[in-house]
Order: structure tokens, then C-alpha cells, then sequence
């Protein structure tokens, strides 16, 4: 098997959502405790976030550069990070890697490929939602991301920076996120939902809201870091 690195702590309950599927996923295959070596980077998220606020983009890609190195010194055959929005650098970060990458938003764009979508609805931080590289992903597989109006971003966007990052999970929030999707069906005739955060399962933790499906870009990218861990399918 080949080493797991992983880019964590953007954020933590995602981070340890991760290493949860890695290693449940091996307990499913019966393998009498022969699990993956798994080597974590849990950076500052608060360092992160405050650059990504100023757009400083270089210094962001060096930021995670530094960690997937750190990785790959450790041992790492090849990486992951554990969220979405870093992924707006992910190209960039890419060609400057000294070991291969695994892409979140490619992996999603796949998955929802594979189940005959054509109009995901969006949720993520106001990072992922107000930037293209969902969206640029998706066009190239024939596909529509849309996004929800501006004010239910803003809503999305605070609830997970004041709840759900730090592992709060209120019915009264979910009910909440819930509604916004059923009123993305109504009047924006979406056909699925891409939970375009990494903490977004821990909160919306089903198969299907309001009748359509949940796109869980947790358990998408775990799957594809399993097979490559296996050697059954390249990186892409």
C-alpha cells in the first residue's frame, strides 16, 4: 500500500472526519487490522484563512507547498487536502508539488458524472462560492454548478464559520440549510447538492435532501485516496 499525506486542519472536524473514513473504509474490506499508513499536516487555520481574506494567492500556494513537501518528506507517496477551498489554488499547487495530488472538485465532477447530473447546486465556504474553480471543473464535464442567491451565501458562509467549523451541529441550522436547498430546487431547478465543504457532511450527514442527491465531497475524495492508496486507479 502506498502512504496517505493529508493537508489537515482546514478544518480539524473535517480532518478527523478523514482519518474515520480511511480507516473504516479498510475495517469494511476485512483485513484483520492491516490499515494504511497515514500522515497528517494539521496546519493553522486561522494563518490560512487570513491570507485567503487578502487574496494573497502566492503566499497561500507556498503556505500548502510547504506542507505537501513536509509530507513528502515524511514519507508520503502522494497527498490529499482535506477541503475544498484550498482547491481554488489546487493547479498551482499541483505543478509545484513534489508528489502527486489528489483533486477534490475533480473526484466530485466524476462522481456526479457517473450518476447522469447535469445542475448541482452549491454550498461551501464564500471562498469556493463566490470563485470559479467548481465551476470551471463541472463546464469541462458538461455540467452547471449553481449557486445559492447572495443572501443565503452569506448565511451558509456564517453558519459554518460560527457552528459547524468548530463541531456545533444545531436541528434549527440544518433545518435551515435544508430549506435553502428546496428553494434552490423550486427556483433554480437544481438536481443535486455538492456539499462543497469537508464539514458540510458532519451537519448533512445523508444520502439525499428534499428528494435529490447529496454530493459528500468527504466520502468522494476518501474513495479515490483508498484506491490510490491500493494502486487500483491513477491520479488524474
Amino acid at each position: 500500500m502506498k502512504k496517505i499525506g493529508l493537508v489537515g486542519g482546514l478544518g480539524p472536524e473535517a480532518t478527523v472526519d478523514y482519518y474515520k473514513n480511511i480507516i473504516d473504509a479498510f475495517k469494511e474490506k476485512g483485513t484483520e487490522l492491516v490499515y494504511p499508513e497515514i500522515i497528517v499536516y494539521s496546519v493553522n487555520m486561522s494563518e490560512f484563512l487570513n491570507l485567503m481574506k487578502h487574496k494573497e494567492y502566492e503566499k497561500v500556494t507556498a503556505y500548502l507547498l510547504e506542507k505537501t513537501n513536509a509530507l513528502k518528506a515524511a514519507g508520503a507517496d502522494f497527498a490529499a487536502l482535506t477541503a475544498n477551498t484550498p482547491h481554488l489554488l489546487f493547479n498551482q499547487l499541483k505543478e509545484q508539488a513534489n508528489l502527486p495530488l489528489i483533486s477534490i472538485v475533480e473526484a466530485t465532477a466524476r462522481e456526479a458524472l457517473k450518476k447522469g447530473l447535469k445542475r448541482p447546486g452549491l454550498f461551501g465556504t464564500g471562498f469556493t462560492m463566490n470563485t470559479s474553480f467548481y465551476s470551471d471543473v463541472f463546464h469541462a464535464y458538461d455540467m452547471q454548478v449553481v449557486l445559492p442567491e447572495a443572501n443565503d451565501k452569506e448565511i451558509i458562509n456564517q453558519k459554518l464559520f460560527s457552528e459547524i467549523e468548530l463541531g456545533i451541529f444545531k436541528d434549527e441550522t440544518r433545518l435551515l440549510l435544508t430549506g435553502i436547498i428546496k428553494k434552490m430546487i423550486e427556483q433554480q431547478q437544481i438536481d443535486s447538492i455538492i456539499l462543497g465543504c469537508t464539514e458540510f457532511p458532519l451537519i448533512l450527514p445523508e444520502p439525499e435532501y428534499c428528494e435529490i442527491p447529496a454530493l459528500n465531497t468527504t466520502q468522494i475524495h476518501v474513495k479515490e485516496i483508498i484506491n490510490m492508496c491500493l494502486d487500483n486507479k491513477p491520479i488524474k
